[in-house]
């Protein structure tokens, strides 16, 4: 499996949601989709989201 890192290519905002797909295999549309909903309806989910994007480190 790959590291958890954002990369550098193919990120929206700050590549989360790129680098969880990426380290599962997933898809990283179904992942965006699945956090948006998870935002909309769990409002904690953002700050999750913010705090991946401070602790996930981006690719080399």
């Amino acid at each position: 499996m790959n590291a958890l890192m954002r990369p550098r290519q193919g990120r929206l905002i700050a590549g989360v949601c790129a680098a969880i797909a990426n380290r599962f295999g997933w898809n990283v549309t179904l992942v965006r989709v699945l956090t948006a909903i998870a935002v909309i309806f769990f409002g904690l989910s953002l700050w999750a989201y913010i705090i991946l994007w401070i602790l996930i480190p981006n690719e080399a």
